[in-house]
Formats: C-alpha cells, structure tokens, sequence
C-alpha cells in the first residue's frame, strides 16, 4: 500500500494509539510559540475543553445520552461545529428554561454505535481544535502478550469514531479520514478476518470504496463460513464475496459442497434463527445431515437466544468439542459472542476449555483480545450488571485451574496460518528495526523476552554469540505441529520484547509504532539502506533517515529524563532502594 504524503500540518501517527502533529498535541510548534494569533488560538482550545474536562464548568444547556450515561453538551458550540447539530436544533422546540433538552445519540445514528469514550473523544475535537492520543482503557485489550496493533478494541475504536465524523458531519474530522483509513487499512490486512467485518460495515456505510474493496477481498480469500457472512452482510457485499469465490474456489471446505447440501443446511440454520427448535431436530431426523456437519452449534452459540442454545444442546445432537473447517471449536465461537450462560451450558456439556485453534489460541485468549481494560478492571456497582466479558474469562480461567490439562500441540494445517505469518513477520520487523536504532533498550527488552535475534526477517548482523531464532530453517525431522509450536513460542517471545519496550521505553516505542504504521507495507529497514538506488533514491533515504534519527534522538532523551525522573522519585520514598540505570 502506498504511503500517503501529508503536509506539515496535517495528521501524523507517532504511537499506535494516535498522537498528533501541530493539532494533535497540547502545544503549537516552537517556531510559531511567538505568534500572538497562535498562542491565543491555543488559549481559547485550553479554556473551551476545561468546559468538558471541568465539572465547576458545567454551563452546558443540553444532554446527549451515549451508553445511558448523560452527557452535558453547549448547543452553540456544536451548532456552530457541526451541520448536523445545526439542523437538529433548529427542528427542537423551544423547551421550558428550567429543563435541559436531552437527545438519545443512538436515533441519531442510523448506521453503526459509537460508545461513551469514542463520543467523548470526538466531543474533545469539536470544543478543542485538537486529536488526542487515544484512551488506552478502551482501544487496546487486556492480552497481557498483545502488541495492541490490531486487537478489537483497537480496531472497534477508529470505526466509532469514523462513524461519528462521517453522520455528525464534522468537515475537519471527516478531512482527516484519510489518515484513519490509512490506520484501517493496515488492520485488514493483520487482524483475524472476524475483525475485519466491523471495518468492512464502516466503509459500506460511509461510502470508502477502497476501504470496502480491500475488505470484500480479504474476506472473500478467507475460510469464513458463508452463512455467517449472509448474516453479518448487507446482500450486496455477501454476493460480492460469493462471486470472488467461485472465481477462486478454495482448497477442500464450501467449495466442494453441493448446492442441495447447502439448502438442507441452510434450512437448519434458518430454523435456528427463528428459535423452533422442534423444526430443528425435524429437519435432522429428516435428512442425512447432522448438526455438526451443519455447524449449527457454532451457528446457534453465536447468533442464538441463550436459553435457545441450551435447548438445542440438551437435543444431545451434536459434539461441543467439534471442530468446523477453520479449526474452530463451539467454545471458542462461544467466546466471542461474550455470553456467560452460553459459556456456563457448554462447559456443562463437556465443552474443554483448553482446546487451541489451529492459530493456537484458546477461548480465554480469544476472549482477552475482544475485551477492553476499562470493561475488565471496572467493579460494578452495587445493583448494576457485572462486565459479561470479564465474566467469561473468570469461568473459563477457573475451568482450566479446575482441568490444567492443555494439548501438546495445537492443531493444525500443513502450511504456517496466515493470521500467525502476517504477526510474526510485522513482530520480526519492529523488533528489527528497535535493534537498529534503540540498541541498548532493544537488548534489554530481547533478554527479558529470551528473544536472541531477528536477522532470518531482518538482515540484520547476527548478534555477537552468532544465535538467532532461525524460523526460516527447514528441519526434515520436524513435524507441522513440531513447527507450528515452535513458531508460536517465537511469538510470544516477541511480543514480550515489545509489550516490555512500551512499558519501559514509551517514547522511543512511539517512534517505532509511527514507522511501522507508515511504512508497515515496505521493507523498512531496506529502505534505510542509504547506498542502495538511484541517485535521488538515495537522497530521498537520507531525508528519511534524518527524519527518523531526529525522532530517535528525541525518544532517547524523553526516555532518559523519564527514567531519571523514577528514579528520584523511588529514592525519595524509598531511602533504601534505588532503581539501576538499564
């Protein structure tokens, strides 16, 4: 994908949660701090945000109810914002002037949710002027081993507010979609295709055309069932899809079922839909299909009253641990439907809550990759409903406490997944690239990781002992299962390097997040290779080169004053301990 060129002052991703360039941060430039229409710019998007961060500067006249949860609003400013607004204030009678005007965010949406955070956020924009780095309570999940790059919550958080901007009709914000579709598309291409539906609905309903082809294309390439995409799908795009791939049939699965095969399952299905689940053991008993040729388990965890999927269970017509043709047990669908008494029926069925997909991934980890930190760490209050989510994991982690027993070996195909190659290969290029320009943060972040090298993706020089992760090399000994472990292992390693460098090196892990972004589609650490091309080629990588080694020395200084300042701190309330300098 080609990197888009910005100009000076428009946005520019330093992390992977978003910070800004001049709009996006809570200063202007130094080169323009002298400008007195700048600095009053700046003082006016200071005062205008104490009137949503400031509760004794409450003197809003209107309430928007996002989530249930009222949220004081100034009509003038949003009026004057928004086209939108504009129009939906003018249709508002006037009301009496002891009573605040309250709007249901959810009628004004007519496509799409946007949450509390992802409102709050684009309400910061409209008063301030200003995009801020993202919540990281709620656009990065609680995967302890996640490099928060294309986990859900990272990905369900741009799509809010790509809605927000494109229905509410802010011209600044909409003007910055460019940069967000840059941002969706690196997710299609390295998240799991599950998660790319959201972004798929996003750009039908928002009119990006590109967005949406690359969306279909992925999709349309993967194994996802096509029932479930019928039913996830506006028609038109589930008939995209289903053309592409009479096109191009995949090896084995749907593309060798007959069309009579699929009515009679479809008809189960759709039995299922309409919770009958008489007509539902009819249909079984009738034909020579089962449910678990149906995947009608799978089918029903998902979409499926949960008193409906404990009916169909107790039937005793179909296998819990059953695998559909991805490698997909009930469970781990179960998991992301994020309904405890689903989860509760399963496991009292016999459903192992240990078993990996092919990936290697189990339904807890399938779990803590859908769930947020804020919908995990929040206690509900006293009368209020608890986190579902936060529920699942607790079940299914005592489940594995009760029955430690875990496979040796995931199950798996032939060929690497596709999902695993594409993260491994971005792990093995960031950890790369830190190696390069972060040498001594790098070592320190690898040796907690156990991770000894990158030069099989990278390039770069083996390390001094000559030992490196070799994932390349091919063993004739080793079996698919021996490899798909091993890779798996080397996974985690890295992504332990890297969740390590953001807790201890935030700033210099932001340079490297901006590079990975920017240029996830190109072979970085080549480009950085100044005696390679042609003249202006080479010009135009010494540019880059600067760029980044002005970023890297800036990270390594905020890095260092960071460390220092702890450092203080620890020695002034703890006479007795002091933190080593790594």
């Amino acid at each position: 994908m080609a990197t888009l060129t910005e100009p000076s002052s428009s946005l520019s991703f330093t992390s992977s949660h978003f910070s800004y360039g001049s709009i996006g941060s809570n200063h202007f430039p130094s080169s323009s701090a002298s400008n007195p229409e700048v600095v009053s710019l700046s003082k006016l998007s200071s005062n205008l945000e104490q009137l949503l961060s400031n509760p004794d500067c409450d003197y809003s006249d209107a309430e928007i109810i996002v989530d249930g949860v009222p949220v004081g609003v100034h009509r003038c400013i949003l009026a004057a914002r928004s086209k939108f607004f504009q129009e939906l204030f003018k249709k508002e009678k006037k009301n009496s002037k002891t009573e605040k005007p309250k709007y249901q965010l959810k009628e004004m949406l007519p496509y799409g949710a946007v949450g509390h955070e992802a409102f709050l956020y684009f309400l910061s924009y409209i008063y301030t002027g200003r995009l801020k780095p993202f919540p990281l309570e709620v656009s990065t999940c609680v995967d302890p081993v996640c490099a928060h790059d294309s986990c859900r919550p990272a990905i369900d958080f741009v799509v809010q507010l790509m809605y927000a901007s494109s229905v509410l009709q802010v011209p600044e914000l909409v003007s910055s979609f460019q940069v967000w579709k840059r941002r969706l598309c690196n997710f299609v291409e390295k998240t799991l295709v599950e998660n790319v539906l959201p972004i798929l609905m996003v750009a039908f309903n928002c009119k990006l055309n590109d967005l949406l082809d690359q969306c279909i294309e992925r999709v349309a390439r993967s194994d996802l069932y096509r029932f479930c995409i019928e039913k996830e799908l506006p028609s038109e795009v589930a008939e995209k899809i289903k053309q592409i791939r009479l096109k191009s049939p995949q090896d084995g699965g749907e593309s060798k079922v007959s069309e009579k095969l699929l009515e009679r399952i479809r008809k189960i299905l759709k039995a299922l839909d309409s919770d009958d689940v008489e007509l539902v053991k009819l249909l079984l008993n009738e034909s020579d299909i089962t449910l678990d040729e149906a995947n009608g388990l799978h089918y029903s965890v998902v979409y499926s009253d949960p008193k409906v999927v404990a009916e169909i269970l107790n039937l005793g017509m179909g296998d819990v641990n059953f695998r559909n043709s991805r490698g997909y047990t009930v469970l781990h669908f179960a998991a992301m439907r994020r309904e405890p008494s689903i989860i509760i029926s399963l496991i009292e069925k016999g459903a192992n809550a240990s078993e990996l997909t092919s990936d290697g991934r189990g339904a807890v980890n399938i779990l803590r990759r859908l769930t947020n930190p804020k919908d995990y760490h929040t206690k509900a209050a006293k009368g209020r409903e608890s986190s579902k989510a936060r529920l699942c994991i607790d079940i299914l982690e005592r489940q594995i406490r009760k029955n430690p027993m875990v496979l040796d070996s995931p199950m798996c195909s032939l060929s690497m997944p596709e999902d695993l190659q594409m993260r491994l290969l971005y792990l093995e290029k960031r950890v790369g690239l830190a190696q390069l320009f972060f040498p001594t943060e790098a070592k320190v972040a690898m040796d907690i990781g156990n991770v000894e090298g990158t030069s099989e993706f990278t390039g770069l020089p083996p390390p001094l002992n000559g030992l490196t992760g070799n994932l390349s090399q091919v063993d004739l000994n080793e079996t698919p299962q021996m490899l798909t472990k091993r890779l798996l292992t080397r996974m985690e390693a890295l992504m332990k390097t890297v969740e390590t460098g953001r807790r201890f090196f935030p700033y210099g892990s932001e340079v490297l997040d901006k590079y990975m972004d920017e240029y996830i589609d190109d072979d970085i650490l080549d480009d950085l290779r100044i005696e390679k091309g042609s003249s202006q080629e080479r010009r135009l990588k010494r540019m880059r080169y600067r760029e980044l080694k002005d970023d890297v020395q800036k990270a390594y200084s905020k890095d260092k004053e960071s460390k220092i300042a702890r450092s203080c701190l620890s020695a002034s309330s703890s006479p007795s301990s002091s933190i080593k300098d790594v």
